[in-house]
């Protein structure tokens, strides 16, 4: 095999480690590597480029289970696309959901932060009002609160059409 790499040699090519390759490879992320006569693998330039698109993916923000199901060649045209078009809608949402989640939660820090700066002036009692409000949560703040979504809540959602 022309320029085949060894493990090291694609990991390092590709910002990875080596133990990173064998996982990937386990979960046919990549393919079976050949081997030599001594038992090293041995990986070719289209596993490289493949390695660099699932690391790529993942920057992305997709999950391992779903780069393998556009990890590019298992289908082409239109059905691919549907697939890819379908995990980006669905990736869109969780991150508008996200959004969302950090606009509350930067609305309810810009609130602690005035109620602390107001206490320093002096313009309070003695107590930090929002040691008070950890402690003692009023409803209206909880209403506030950003909600933690567990990946298993996007889940649920990914199988509903708006």
């Amino acid at each position: 095999m022309t320029g085949a790499l060894k493990i090291g040699e694609l990991a390092l090519a590709a910002g990875v480690s080596a133990d990173t390759v064998r996982y990937y490879e386990r979960l046919n992320l990549l393919p079976r590597a050949s081997r030599t006569r001594a038992g090293y693998r041995l990986y070719s330039n289209a596993d490289l480029e493949r390695l660099r698109f699932v690391k790529q993916a993942q920057i992305f923000g997709f999950s391992l289970d779903e780069i393998k199901e556009i990890l590019p060649g298992r289908e082409a045209g239109l059905s691919e696309c549907r697939r890819v078009h379908d995990l980006v809608g669905s990736k869109l949402e969780e991150v508008n959901a996200r959004l969302a989640e950090l606009r509350a939660f930067r609305r309810l820090l810009a609130a602690y932060f005035e109620e602390c700066e107001q206490e320093l002036a002096g313009k309070r009692g003695d107590a930090c009002p929002v040691l008070f409000e950890i402690s003692h949560p009023s409803r209206k703040k909880l209403a506030r609160a950003p909600e933690r979504k567990t990946k298993e809540v996007f889940k649920r959602k990914k199988g509903v059409k708006k």
